[in-house]
């Protein structure tokens, strides 16, 4: 019952279907038992609330649980290993127990939608009775969109060779498929239409979803690879990005320079799919850049500022603004913030670290601060890391406190004219830093 497990439990007990979650953890499952979801995510634990006993939960496997099931949903974690490649030891785990489970002639689809690599479907199958029906059903959900995502999807993806499964999963995502799901209480929907309902062959699947998140990484290392150019010669990257993401053929989205990305997704799926490659026989050199890009954008943050900064960056107090990945989720799994936190303190700085939803779990020795306030009370600068909206709303009478007067916006989330007395620094923003100093800068960063 992580992001996608329970996101999905919640939107197909919401369109109509009797939900079983299934949940190890015994701490996890009391909470769920008792309506507290065991992570944060907009409108998850409303629902849950909502839809009290129409959505159950239990704490293992069981032929109970199963023998009247329609469908089985593989929604377990499969985290990088040490080469980068997905961690199927958890999938093995459930396939083991469901191999055991199942009926010897059960009706009922298995369906993985845990990203896994191509081949996966293959090694499930394998492991269960023969003739079960097999489908991948690929999520594409944003954390802090995962309910949105789920009931409004812009695709569903199933990979199957079973014209059973994939009518079945076609009857179950109906509504979904049809546009007729109204928006639970407090959920902000687009708008309801029709989704595309794309069937094909089960690597194809499963490839697919690595691409996605492929390409969006991409997008994101090349806009920072751009923004550093912009630094190198005085332009604005964001006025070159509004030039090229009105080209219909490339588009605005994730054309936004930063920090580099973060959370549960984009660094394992790029990884993964870089050593599914390599393992393959190809070397995926761009994928390879586009990795380096996003390690090297973090890493120019500390040292950046140690240039901005009279004296470098020995003794001085750091405020750090946003923990997670990004707004809208409490998820820090490889949030840039934390590479550049140690660093800053590598370097000698003293830390001191805010954020809306985390802010406890600032990794030492940097101080976790209770509020914005606190967080900037002798800085010498404020380092903006994620663009939570009580920080894209700052002004400089909210930095008061502040012994410096440099503001980093890692985001370009800012408003740069609301601190008209401070020295403001952004990614790849012309401003008022010195052009033949960024230039330099850059040729040392690379």
């Amino acid at each position: 019952m992580g992001y996608v497990g329970l996101s999905t439990a919640l939107a197909l007990t919401w369109t109509g279907h009797e939900v079983c979650g299934i949940e190890i953890d015994k701490r996890r499952l009391e909470g769920l038992r008792r309506g507290q979801a065991p992570f944060y995510e907009p409108g998850v634990e409303d629902l849950l609330a909502r839809l009290g006993a129409r959505l159950t939960f239990a704490g293992e496997l069981s032929p109970e649980t199963v023998r009247d099931a329609d469908v089985i949903m593989i929604t377990v974690g499969t985290p990088s290993r040490p080469d980068g490649a997905a961690d199927l030891r958890s999938l093995d785990q459930v396939t083991a127990v469901l191999a055991g489970t199942l009926p010897p002639r059960g009706s009922a689809v298995v369906v993985n939608k845990s990203t896994a690599p191509v081949g996966t479907l293959d090694r499930i199958a394998e492991a269960l009775p023969a003739g079960t029906p097999l489908a991948t059903n690929p999520e594409f959900l944003r954390q802090g969109q995962a309910l949105v995502d789920t009931l409004y999807p812009d695709r569903v993806v199933v990979g199957t060779h079973s014209a059973v499964a994939a009518e079945r999963l076609r009857a179950i995502y109906a509504p979904i498929l049809d546009g007729e799901v109204a928006p639970p209480p407090g959920l902000r929907a687009p708008r309801r239409e029709a989704r595309p309902y794309l069937v094909m062959d089960p690597r194809s699947a499963e490839l697919a979803k690595y691409a996605a998140n492929a390409f969006l990484a991409l997008k994101i290392s090349f806009i920072n690879e751009m923004a550093n150019v912009c630094e190198a010669v005085g332009a604005d990257v964001d006025q070159v990005a509004d030039v090229i993401g009105r080209d219909p053929r490339i588009g605005r989205q994730y054309l936004r320079a930063g920090i580099g990305y973060g959370g549960s997704c984009f660094p394992k799926d790029t990884r993964a799919l870089h050593a599914i490659a390599g393992t393959s026989g190809y070397p995926f050199q761009l994928l390879k850049a586009v990795i380096e890009v996003n390690q090297l954008q973090a890493a120019r943050v500390a040292k950046r500022l140690e240039r901005a900064l009279p004296g470098g960056l020995a003794g001085k107090r750091i405020a750090v603004l946003g923990l997670s990945f990004k707004p809208g989720t409490d998820d820090m799994r490889e949030a840039p913030s934390l590479a550049i936190i140690a660093d800053l303190v590598a370097r000698g700085a003293e830390v001191r670290a805010h954020d809306p939803l985390v802010a406890t779990k600032a990794p030492p020795p940097a101080v976790s601060a209770a509020s914005v306030a606190d967080a900037v009370d002798g800085a010498d600068a404020v380092l903006v890391l994620t663009e939570w909206p009580e920080y894209v709303a700052l002004t400089e009478t909210d930095l008061v406190g502040m012994r410096g007067s440099l503001i980093f916006d890692g985001r370009n989330a800012l408003d740069r004219e609301a601190f008209p007395n401070m020295t403001y620094m952004g990614v790849g923003r012309a401003g008022r830093a010195s052009v033949k100093a960024e230039a330099a800068a850059t040729r040392e960063d690379r």
